[in-house]
């Protein structure tokens, strides 16, 4: 089977993206939850589940927010259900942490130190 440069989960995944941008950007605001933003979506060969990966503008409250966010998956996965009527499932959500911009900043600051410690 060949393959293509754009697959379909690759397609879900970007619109699941949008979709729960928009949903935990309301959810932050409407129960108080920590300040967090949507990064990717990674949707599996079978599209039975999604890992949502996030990101909090202060780290130390991203535990709190992502067990906020895990535990209103279900009602996540229903209004994107309503919302997605094309979709013949939505796939399951989990909520992930996405660490990377913590490890860059962190690397970019190890940088600068090397730096100023070379002068």
């Amino acid at each position: 089977m060949p393959t293509h440069g754009y697959q379909r989960r690759d397609r879900v995944g970007a619109l699941l993206r949008r979709e729960l941008s928009v949903l935990v950007h309301a959810a932050v605001r409407d129960h108080a939850l920590p300040s967090v933003s949507v990064a990717d979506v990674e949707v599996t060969r079978d599209l039975d589940f999604a890992k949502v990966w996030v990101v909090a503008l202060l780290p130390g409250q991203s535990h709190a927010a992502i067990d906020a966010l895990n535990h209103m998956a279900p009602e996540f996965r229903h209004q994107l259900s309503r919302q997605l009527r094309y979709l013949r499932r939505v796939p399951e959500l989990r909520f992930h942490y996405d660490e990377s911009l913590d490890r860059g900043e962190r690397i970019d600051k190890l940088l600068r130190e090397d730096a100023q410690n070379s002068s």
